[in-house]
């Protein structure tokens, strides 16, 4: 794409629209929104999808890391865990740093974060080398991930363009996973493990130098930064999302899970109590009032749930039952990325005449009907009848669903919450993986052959697409209809 050139100056409206977001407008342009959108959407959407890349690329690569760097499985676990870990757990920190010291400057410092842990992951001679690498990366991606849907929520505004970026940020969301198999099967079987990262150095650098002249520069906000919410945030995430991680090897009973646990929700009642008195929150309580925005994080967190296991548990089931390589593993979940791509794109059509809750009521069941068919396959299946056409609905659900997850978990907030709203959207996005891989590893630990442990984790992950289906309908579609009214 042809990236036009920019003008030399960009000012932040302090009109606001109709859910009190600021709107990014250039002097020299008669319509309200940005000069450049495609340029701006690029960027953030480039940079996003390399965040959400490396959460997958790891996958297929593991056999080759293990072999190269001689890591047992706690420490290949690790290599994933220590990404997931920091990334979640840093999220609202990250959030809060954009709207303090300014969105575009903390974006491009997150990303020069992650490309320089991307290249120390490529070229990692040792198995805690590459393990503290993956925790650098976290903390990049913690950065980017919100400051990228905050800008992204400042930049357009409310109607028409923002409907459409939005649909391209969840298209980003729903293939990102998908993508990252892809390539990292690629990579692993055809040149290194290594490649999948190595890819990450130019395009971020490319996108680091074009951001600043073209991504608005959105205005600081005024005030103190939250170091005892901050802490409290950081350190309630990450003990949740270690805790739901080490179940995977320790078992629910383990004192060191238990006690993550305990101390998670000790750590999250004492930053409601003090959020409840903090003058300028981290987390903003009132974010909470609207049904439409937790009902967003709830289901969010539990689709995202079902989807990572879906990932993880196919990937091994067409490698290891059906007998396909690392590289073909990707190019079989193609089905899926396809179709989601493709209804993803006509989502702002569909949302204009349907409503995004019609389409995430839509999205939610068509993908619970994907897995629950994924679900019955056997040693006997074949990927055409078991696996490609199962992810055909699943796509379609996917692409249907993310926008309106998004959307909903935005939806009204002022200028000053933005980057809040933002970092919790992730956060649900974040914990959700976590928690259901760990969830459905745990369920289908105990059943013998390869196929049978498949098959149950996709039952429970069906499980929780019907949880995230009962969200839905019982709390964002009545809110909507609410608000409308």
């Amino acid at each position: 794409m042809r990236v036009p050139q920019v003008p030399l100056s960009w000012t932040v409206t302090t009109t606001t629209d109709s859910t009190n977001t600021p709107t990014v407008t250039n002097p020299r342009t008669d319509a309200g929104g940005p000069a450049h959108p495609r340029a701006i959407l690029t960027i953030i959407l480039v940079s996003y999808f390399l965040i959400l890349l490396d959460n997958s690329v790891i996958f297929t690569g593991l056999p080759s890391i293990a072999a190269a760097l001689h890591l047992d499985a706690a420490g290949l676990s690790w290599v994933q865990d220590a990404y997931t870990l920091v990334f979640g757990g840093l999220l609202l920190l990250g959030a809060r740093l954009g709207d303090l010291l300014g969105r575009r400057r903390v974006f491009i410092a997150g990303l020069a974060v992650f490309i320089t842990a991307s290249f120390l992951v490529g070229v990692a001679p040792t198995g805690w080398w590459l393990i503290t690498a993956r925790g650098i990366q976290g903390i990049g991606a913690a950065i980017v991930a919100p400051s990228a849907l905050s800008l992204l929520t400042a930049s357009f505004p409310a109607g028409p363009q923002r409907n459409r970026a939005v649909a391209w940020y969840a298209a980003t969301a729903g293939i990102g996973a998908s993508a990252g198999l892809l390539v990292g099967g690629a990579a692993a079987q055809w040149v290194s493990w290594r490649a999948g990262f190595f890819i990450n150095v130019p395009i971020g650098i490319a996108m680091a130098v074009l951001a600043p002249r073209y991504l608005p520069a959105v205005d600081r906000q005024r005030g103190r930064f939250d170091i005892l919410g901050a802490l409290s945030a950081t350190l309630a995430v990450g003990t949740l999302v270690f805790g739901v991680l080490e179940s995977v090897e320790r078992g629910w009973a383990s004192p060191v899970v238990l006690g993550s646990l305990v101390a998670s929700a000790v750590l999250f009642v004492g930053l409601v109590l003090h959020e409840r008195r903090a003058e300028q929150p981290i987390m903003p309580l009132h974010l909470f009032a609207d049904r439409r925005r937790w009902g967003a994080y709830a289901a969010r967190a539990l689709y995202l749930g079902a989807m990572m296991g879906f990932f993880f548990f196919t990937t091994q089931l067409m490698q290891e039952v059906l007998g396909f390589t690392a590289f073909q593993a990707g190019l079989g979940f193609l089905p899926m990325t396809a179709v989601n791509f493709a209804v993803a794109t006509a989502v702002p059509r569909l949302t204009a005449r349907f409503g995004d809750a019609p389409l995430l009521v839509a999205g939610v069941a068509l993908t619970l009907a994907g897995m629950g068919w994924l679900a019955q396959v056997d040693p006997t299946s074949t990927y055409l009848t078991a696996v490609a056409l199962p992810m055909v609905l699943i796509g379609i659900g996917q692409g249907l669903a993310f926008a309106p997850l998004t959307s909903f978990g935005i939806a009204g907030t002022k200028a000053a919450d933005a980057g809040a709203a933002s970092g919790l959207v992730n956060t649900a996005h974040q914990l959700g993986t976590a928690a259901g891989l760990a969830i459905l590893v745990a369920a289908s630990a105990s059943v013998t052959g390869l196929a049978g442990r498949v098959s149950t984790a996709l039952t429970w992950g069906t499980g929780l697409l019907v949880a995230a289906l009962v969200v839905t309908v019982a709390v964002i579609v009545p809110a909507e209809r609410k608000h409308h009214a």
